[in-house]
This record gives C-alpha cells, sequence and structure tokens, in this order.
C-alpha cells in the first residue's frame, strides 16, 4: 500500500510517536510510507527510515484557516503522482485536509482521534471523520459514539503500540548491569541527590494535573525529606506550576526539565511515574514508564483505566485529590518489594497488550478494510 499521515508538526509528542512507531512498523512491511506536515525537531528520524517527507503549511489549529486550502493544493499532485491509496490524519485540521483530499483524488481517508474533542457545531456541519475513526481507547470509543453520534461499526479501537524492546530495561539483569552506571550519570547531570525520585512526562497543560501532583509532593516531603519530582515537558502552564512550588517553598526538591526526544534517559533515573491527569485518551508516556519497569500511579480517568489494573501493575488515584496521590506515593516509597512488583508486573502487561506489532496489525486491518469496501 502506498500510505500518506497527515500530522500538524513532527515536533516531540504523542501524534509524532504515534505515527513515527506506526509509519516504521508499517514500512518494515513492504509498504511505502510518506508523511506530510510542517516539519518539526524529530524529522530526521523518519528520514531516517525511509519515509517521504513532504512539506506543507498546515501548522494551525483553525479548521478554517486558508493554510488548509494551500496544504490540499500542494497534495494532489503527490497523492496522483505517488498513487497514494490511504491518507490518515491525525488532528481536526489535518481531518479536514483529508476529507477535502479524498473528495478531489478519490484516496480513502481514516483518521485517529488521540483524545476528546470539545463538541462544537462545526463538527455537525463538517464532521470529515473519514471512512473509518480509530480509536485509542475503549473510553475515546465512547466518546466518539455519545458525544458525536459516530455509529459503532464505524469506529476501531487500537491502542498506542511502542517498541518494548527499547524500553526493557528494569527487572532485567543483564541489562540493568548494562545501564545502571548511566543511570547514575544521568541522575548527577540533572542534579538529582541520592533520594527517591517521582517523575511525569507530559505537556505542561492543566488536564495534565501538574498541579495536584506538586501539591502531593508538599505532603510527601513531610514524611520524606529527600523525595524529589521531576516534571518533563514544555507547555503554557509553565510560569504558573513554577509559581506554585515557589509558594509552597519545595523548590530544591522540584525540577523543572524541557521535553527529551527519547524518554528512556529520564525514565531510567525515577524510581516512580505518576499521570494525574483529569482527561486521557490512553497515555503513551505512561506505557512508556510502564514498558521500562517503573511502578506508576495513574488516576482513575479515560484510558489511564486500560492501562493500570489497580494493585496489580500500577495504583489508580482519585482525579484532582492531592492527599490521594501523596498517599500512593508514599505507599511505593516506602514498600521497595511491592514497588517492583507493581513494576515488574507492569512491564509484562505492555509487552503482551501494547505492543507496536499490534498496533501496526490492527491498523493495516483497517486500512484493507477500506480499500475492499465500497463506498
Amino acid at each position: 500500500m502506498n500510505i500518506l499521515y497527515l500530522t500538524n508538526h513532527l515536533n516531540i509528542g504523542g501524534i509524532t510517536s504515534y505515527v513515527l512507531t506506526l509509519g516504521s512498523g508499517l514500512k518494515q512491511r513492504g509498504h511505502n510510507i510518506y508523511v506530510a506536515s510542517s516539519g518539526g525537531q524529530l524529522l530526521p528520524q523518519f528520514k531516517d527510515l525511509g519515509i517521504v517527507y513532504l512539506p506543507i503549511p498546515i501548522k494551525t489549529k483553525n479548521e478554517a484557516s486558508p493554510k488548509i486550502i494551500l496544504s490540499l493544493f500542494k497534495l494532489l499532485n503527490a497523492v496522483k503522482k505517488n498513487n497514494v491509496q490511504i491518507v490518515h490524519s491525525q488532528s481536526r485540521t489535518t481531518q479536514v485536509l483529508g476529507c477535502l483530499l479524498a473528495r478531489f483524488s478519490g484516496v480513502k481517508h481514516i483518521s485517529t482521534c488521540h483524545g476528546f474533542f470539545k463538541k462544537r457545531f462545526s463538527r455537525k456541519i463538517f464532521p470529515c471523520w473519514g471512512q473509518k475513526v480509530i480509536a485509542i481507547s475503549e473510553q475515546v470509543k465512547e466518546h466518539l459514539m455519545n458525544d458525536f453520534g459516530i455509529e459503532e461499526e464505524k469506529i476501531r479501537v487500537s491502542h498506542n503500540g511502542i517498541d518494548v524492546e527499547r524500553y526493557a530495561t528494569r527487572n532485567t539483569p543483564h541489562l540493568l548491569r548494562q545501564t545502571g552506571q548511566h543511570a547514575t550519570r544521568k541522575r548527577k547531570e540533572l542534579g538529582l541527590s541520592d533520594g527517591p525520585a517521582i517523575g511525569i512526562i507530559a505537556r505542561l497543560s492543566d488536564v495534565k494535573g501538574h498541579i495536584y501532583l506538586i501539591e502531593a509532593m508538599k505532603i510527601v516531603l513531610n514524611t520524606l525529606p529527600n523525595a524529589q519530582l521531576l516534571i518533563v515537558g514544555e507547555g503554557k502552564m509553565k510560569e504558573e506550576l513554577i509559581n506554585r512550588v515557589n509558594s509552597l517553598g519545595i523548590q530544591k526538591n522540584i525540577f523543572f526539565i524541557p521535553a527529551v526526544a527519547d524518554t528512556r534517559d529520564v525514565l531510567g533515573v525515577m524510581d516512580l511515574f505518576v499521570m494525574p491527569s483529569l482527561k486521557e485518551g490512553l497515555g503513551l508516556a505512561l506505557m512508556e514508564a510502564m514498558a521500562q519497569g517503573l511502578a506508576v500511579v495513574g488516576s482513575d480517568v479515560g484510558g489511564i483505566k486500560s492501562l493500570i489494573q489497580d494493585g496489580i501493575n500500577g495504583l489508580l488515584v482519585k482525579p484532582a485529590d492531592s492527599q490521594d496521590i501523596a498517599r500512593a506515593i508514599l505507599e511505593l516509597l516506602q514498600d521497595t518489594r511491592k514497588r517492583d512488583s507493581l513494576g515488574r508486573e507492569a512491564q509484562n502487561f505492555i509487552r503482551k497488550n501494547f505492543s507496536q506489532e499490534k498496533m501496526v496489525t490492527q491498523t493495516e486491518e483497517v486500512y484493507l478494510e477500506c480499500l475492499n469496501a465500497k463506498y
């Protein structure tokens, strides 16, 4: 198949990781992969895999932006020239572009819903979902059906997948010996002490719940004064979060780290990973932490419930509840045996259920279904 991915940018983030993982897996199966985007930090990784890049001016959140029309004109010839059969969009603006490409070129259009959309009138007038919609979790599927009235037969659930072997560094004796010294060096680079390290990797947005984790750390530090929190990511809330840290007087224990292209190093210095989101489609960073064998704590919301089985491979906490987050953190930091057990179970769970191969196979089936169907 000749497959074209549409994405606003190729900077660090969940959607870029999704397209990179999916595209590389399909490329290995012999498909021709193209990605149309405004570019970004991870573009070299796509090119290294032999994925063809088509530059378009699509870096916009406005579904009525003239950039969409400009991108359409730039892509119509490329779609015809390369005999593109499938166009796969990843956001609202690229869904509109994908819908237009399908209308004017006859290609099949599929979209992936990575989270929860706001209910807007424009969605009713111009739905632009495509022939099929891939939902990254059962909770996202329910959202599409209940909030937008999409027929169940049009939706396919395919969880994000990751290359689990890249993250299998904990709970594997020979790998632990190789990575132990590297993790120690990385802790020193980040300015960490020998105290336990809690971490979160997420864009700095209110929906990710950083503020509740910071407030939970104030409680944790009353019992474990040498505990540390790593906040990895960038976003519009950074100044607000720093101000909250300063107002609580815990700035010596909180470390803000810019977004990283490869999360393995920062995960390697953590003793515990926390995802306190208020809403979450699934949680790629959470999956990566679990794949690396970290014990995890997550809010009892959205797709996080698809990943964490409370008390078996992690702990679930009430959303927006700093006291409950602090309770779970202290429970695991003070019980090494339980923390290690949950980490092993988390790693096994991701390996069995969320591999790159499984995601690629399921998505490939959706493509073939669309190509063989009569619309």
